[in-house]
């Protein structure tokens, strides 16, 4: 069992920054793959990033929408279990509710991009971006 918590969210003018972060706590939580979701009202979840375990040599793999590509950066520090989404340059379409997700078996890439795959979630953090 893996919990999630979110917090970091808030309103800011687009343009700015917010950095979300996710607490996870639970058995090797390390090992999940984690992820991004956003879902804003009306609107289906739809899939922002997520981060793979580490890998043997060290490094991390990174998944992104293309929507948000070169403006956030997911990534995890598993010392201190927890999971950052840094995002720069919000524009007022990135305003929906933010979810840390949790997935504990990675069978084929493109899994990460769908919010079914993930076992574990957050109760989501609201991002506003004002015009």
């Amino acid at each position: 069992q893996v919990q999630l918590v979110e917090s970091g969210g808030g309103l800011v003018q687009a343009g700015g920054s917010l950095r979300p972060s996710c607490a996870a706590s639970g058995r090797s939580s390390s090992n999940y793959v984690m992820g991004w979701f956003r879902q804003a009202p009306g609107k289906e979840r739809e899939f922002v990033a997520a981060i793979s375990r580490a890998i043997s040599w060290g490094g991390v793999s990174t998944y992104y929408a293309d929507s948000v590509k070169g403006r956030f950066t997911i990534s995890r520090d598993n010392a201190k279990n927890t999971v950052y989404l840094q995002m720069k340059s919000l524009k007022p379409e990135d305003t929906a509710v933010y979810y840390c997700a949790a997935l504990r078996t990675l069978y084929r890439d493109y899994d990460v991009f769908d919010h079914e795959q993930y076992d574990y979630w957050g109760q989501g953090t609201q991002v506003t971006v004002s015009s």
